[in-house]
């Protein structure tokens, strides 16, 4: 684990002392550029497996930095381990409810609903919508794995490109994750300005800003990612009406389906109402905060979601339940390559934020003469693309500007934009190095090269327009209190 101390004057970072190394900041960009270049080369033309070609890669950065064999591996396998006790159980869960949506027909029956009551042209604007509704609650990765099979049947329904439906979905599920809180991202942005931080005040903030950037972005640019990459929705996900003569059902009402979609995020949100209406309510340990704070854990409340539309479910379609029951390990297959590879991208995301490129990129951009809003962008934005972790770049960015806000006796509302510059930043250019870019590409069944073209280039302009908004904001309020 690396000091807080900054590089000396020699060049080097100094490690704990547990780990007797001293890293050279020269030779540390060298092999994060080497190990860049590595991955891309084995994902690209060796066509290796992407879980191997980022170990590998981990392993280049690692070594060639002076961080050490062993402390690489350490990382690397203890990061991986992280995301997946983090984002593993939570793909696995939406993974099932998923399948138990596609396989009673409820999936089929927002489809047909949507559709039916949609004009092609509206449907990139009204799964905008979903995605952002979704999204106000629910972590980004659950939201993926539930609307997955929507935005795949909407473009197989409706004829229309992939990237027109699932890009503004996409789009309304990482805005909220980037700007609003509940999300970790923002709370942990918050956390390190204990004296101004606001929680209400930056939602108030971060929905408009994060509405207005997906009216602007989200639709738009689906069309310019439908030339780009013109794909059609894959054929691996098999709408209930397309299964000839499998089983005599019925369909769920729309209501029915719409609930079950929704309830983890109801769920979800019902925890972050409380923590923000009743000030230390997740730290209370009375039977009722203990009961909220249980069902709006993302992983219960995707565990109950999940017991509750199987039960609801197959008395709406009239399946047998052992029909539904097989729907859970059907689901798991599919996911299972998609967990390796998330989690290898996590790992090497810990070798990268263990050898202090995070901390080396913040502090080179600490000193630059620049608006504190452009500021903290540019740092979230610099860790971000070193890293491929939001949650690292946000605390990293956060952690280095708190004392300055400080200093110049910053406002509450100061402070709240500031939250905002940074969490559009965290999300710029997810890349090679991010678990979420191989997510994305993996479920919508993309290159590396046509992932770039989309979801890469998506989540720059989302970034990029957040920060204008803040910087237009900063017009007309004062940084101090």
């Amino acid at each position: 684990m690396l000091l807080a101390s900054q590089p000396t004057a020699g060049g080097y970072l100094t490690l704990a002392a547990s780990q007797a190394v001293s890293l050279n900041t020269t030779q540390l960009g060298i092999s994060l550029v080497l190990s860049l270049a590595v991955l891309i080369f084995l994902v690209t033309v060796v066509k290796l497996h992407p879980f191997v070609s980022l170990l590998g890669a981990a392993l280049v950065v690692g070594i060639g930095s002076g961080y050490g064999p062993v402390a690489t591996l350490t990382s690397f396998t203890g990061e991986f381990g992280s995301t997946m006790g983090s984002v593993g159980i939570l793909i696995g869960l939406g993974a099932m409810i998923g399948k138990v949506l596609m396989d009673t027909g409820a999936t089929d029956q927002v489809v047909n609903t949507l559709v039916a009551k949609s004009k092609p042209a509206t449907i990139p604007w009204i799964m905008a919508l979903i995605g952002a509704l979704i999204g106000l609650p629910m972590f980004f990765e659950v939201g993926l794995v539930i609307l997955v099979p929507v935005i795949i049947l909407v473009a197989r329904r409706t004829k229309l490109p992939l990237m027109r439906v699932a890009i503004p979905t996409l789009a309304g599920l990482s805005i909220m994750h980037a700007c609003v809180p509940p999300h970790p991202g923002p709370l942990a942005a918050l956390s390190q300005f204990k004296q101004t931080g606001n929680v209400g005040l930056t939602m108030m903030f971060g929905i408009p800003f994060a509405l207005i950037t997906l009216v602007v972005v989200g639709p738009g640019f689906s069309r310019l990612a439908s030339r780009w990459v013109p794909v059609q929705a894959p054929a691996d996900f098999v709408a209930k009406s397309e299964q000839a003569g499998k089983e005599e059902t019925r369909l769920p009402s729309f209501a029915i389906s719409v609930c079950c979609i929704l309830l983890p995020a109801v769920l979800m949100l019902l925890t972050s109402i409380f923590e923000i209406a009743v000030p230390g309510f997740k730290d209370r340990t009375d039977g009722l905060a203990q009961t909220i704070n249980f069902i709006g854990n993302p992983v219960m409340a995707l565990a109950i979601a999940l017991i509750v539309s199987m039960l609801v479910l197959k008395a709406a379609s009239g399946i047998s339940w052992k029909t539904v029951n097989d729907s859970l390990g059907a689901s798991l297959p599919a996911v299972a390559g998609i967990l390796l590879i998330v989690g290898a991208g996590g790992g090497f995301k810990g070798v990268l934020v263990s050898t202090g490129i995070g901390k080396i990129i913040g502090t080179f951009v600490e000193h630059s003469n620049i608006s504190i809003f452009l500021l903290g962008w540019v740092i979230a934005v610099f860790v971000r693309i070193a890293t491929g972790s939001a949650t690292v770049s946000i605390l990293t960015t956060a952690g280095i500007l708190s004392n300055a806000m400080t200093m110049m006796h910053a406002g509450s509302t100061a402070t709240t934009l500031l939250v905002i510059a940074i969490g559009a930043g965290s999300i710029f250019l997810s890349h090679l190095n991010d678990a979420g870019f191989w997510l994305i590409k993996e479920y919508f069944g993309l290159s590396v090269g046509e992932t770039l073209k989309t979801w890469s280039v998506l989540e720059c302009l989302l970034s990029v327009v957040v920060l204008v908004l803040v910087m237009i904001a900063s017009i007309f309020v004062p940084i101090t209190a």
